[in-house]
């Protein structure tokens, strides 16, 4: 098992939306999740590489020692859809970068 993992998340003292991913700095999930709200970023969808499809995201290369920011703007996320071999996903949108952070949440 991998630890690669994405977080959309939000810093209200900025106004601003990031999306992070990390590919081996953190053993668990919630340990991700545990310290981007220890920054003060209120955490709105948190994903493994099982779960999510990288939509027009690269993945980041494995790395113990940081987070990659991949996508960051003014304001909140953007929520829309999208159709992947037929089935429509839902998706979250950060500055034209995109991804499916359930892939069993079919719309």
């Amino acid at each position: 098992m991998t630890n690669y993992y994405r977080i959309t998340a939000y810093y209200p003292a900025e106004d601003c939306t990031f999306i992070a991913d990390c590919n081996g700095k953190f053993e668990k999930l919630w340990q991700f999740s545990a310290y981007l709200v220890s920054k003060g970023v209120k955490v709105l969808e948190v994903s493994t590489d099982e779960k999510f499809i990288d939509g027009n995201i690269p993945r980041a290369r494995a790395d113990g020692e940081h987070i990659f920011i991949m996508a960051a703007r003014k304001g909140k996320p953007n929520d829309t859809t999208v159709t992947i071999n037929g089935n429509t996903y839902r998706a979250v949108e950060v500055a034209g970068r995109m991804y499916v952070p359930d892939r069993s949440e079919v719309v």
